[in-house]
């Protein structure tokens, strides 16, 4: 996929990135100083919902409290036995949610509903319901997945409640030293100085790479005094805030979620309930209508998946590599759904760190039409190439 971009004078988000500190060296620390304050202005007013949610923490204490670790990886590793949903000791449950959707404005648009049912690691659903949308995945004791779905599809951002609730940090045995660098730096949320940590991808042409603003990569934000994730940010300008923690089963789960691009709200989520199931739930077996799609993925050109592009959205060009007259390809690995849509991605190489921020960003609203297996629709896993160009 070839996303041509000359001066990019035509994309009007482009001036909303350099408003909003991506870019410039003096406007980059835009990132570490204001997404918190934005939070707290959209009424997560974290520190007071967090004291009153996570009651009994001190039942399991962190010796020291991450506020106090120096070593990323110390932080990660002390906060992931608080999210592991996957336990086989977890007794069977089900969450439901409800969620706002928001348009380009950041107004309300429509209401949807996400629930998820667990009886063990390998049987457990996931379903998105929305109007004239509905989209459910069953995973089965088999090790087989079947799924059912009706209406337009479920987007990026939907999908993304999952993480947001149920697995919200990092894979630590994926973070290969020898790939991915690890930053500490204590952002000010609220009253407080959290700690947080970003994950670099180590690009070979960079070396250890440059100084980057923090958020620009995938980026954690800790309570300082227990290991709960308060912020996540992702692609620059995107943040995830999470609010009024609850314990369920020893594990720490946030009843509110909101999602921002910059300033603007893209979606926002609340647990209605959280309830014990029967492992043999009637929810937990697939519908007899659903699909169990191929196990393979198939494996495509970036040309070749260009010709079944549907949707794009235009990169805007960060202002520090303008100033810097940065141009080059980011190459970006990406899974695309059968359903067309973009669910995964990751970066194997950048010419610039904010350039890598950019295409993903756009990257991740693209929509392609679903690619076909002997007539069934698969999971493909290929390269998206972002190119940036700089004008005369």
């Amino acid at each position: 996929m070839i996303a041509q971009v000359a001066s990019l004078k035509t994309d009007s988000r482009s001036d909303a990135r350099a408003k909003f500190g991506v870019g410039s060296g003096r406007l980059a620390q835009f990132h570490v100083s204001c997404y918190p304050v934005r939070i707290m202005r959209s009424q997560f007013v974290l520190a007071l919902c967090f004291v009153a949610g996570c009651q009994g923490f001190g039942q399991t204490p962190v010796t020291p409290p991450p506020g106090q670790m120096k070593d990323p990886r110390a932080i990660l590793a002390a906060a992931e036995p608080y999210y592991d949903f996957s336990d086989p000791a977890l007794k069977p449950w089900h969450l439901k949610a409800t969620y706002q959707l928001y348009d380009d404005q950041g107004k309300p648009t429509e209401q949807g509903t996400f629930e998820y049912w667990w009886a063990s690691p390998k049987v457990y659903r996931h379903t998105w319901t929305r109007p004239g949308v509905t989209y459910t995945d069953w995973y089965t004791a088999d090790g087989k997945h079947a799924y059912l779905s009706s209406g337009g599809g479920v987007s990026f951002f939907e999908y993304d409640l999952s993480s947001a609730f149920l697995s919200p940090l990092p894979d630590s045995s994926g973070l290969d030293p020898n790939k991915f660098r690890l930053d500490r730096e204590d952002v000010k949320l609220g009253t407080a100085e959290s700690p947080c940590v970003m994950v670099i991808p180590k690009m070979p042409q960079h070396g250890q790479l440059q100084p980057v603003p923090l958020g620009l990569f995938p980026t954690y934000c800790f309570d300082p005094n227990v290991p709960a994730l308060r912020v996540r940010y992702s692609f620059g300008d995107l943040a995830e805030a999470f609010d009024s923690f609850v314990k369920v089963q020893g594990r720490l789960l946030p009843k509110e979620v909101l999602i921002l691009e910059g300033n603007r709200q893209l979606l926002s989520a609340k647990v209605e309930s959280v309830d014990g199931i029967a492992a043999a739930d009637p929810a937990l077996t697939p519908d007899p209508h659903a699909t169990i799609p191929r196990t393979d993925k198939a494996s495509i050109s970036a040309s070749v998946m260009a010709g079944g592009l549907v949707k794009q959205v235009a990169p805007f060009y960060p202002q520090n590599a303008k100033f810097a007259h940065i141009s080059g390809t980011v190459v970006l690995g990406a899974t695309i759904g059968r359903d067309g849509r973009v669910h995964a991605l990751h970066v194997i190489e950048a010419p610039w760190p904010s350039l890598v921020a950019s295409a993903m960003w756009a990257v991740s609203q693209w929509q392609y039409k679903p690619y076909l297996l002997n007539g069934e629709p698969v999971d493909v896993d290929t390269t998206i190439n972002v190119i940036y160009t700089l004008g005369n």
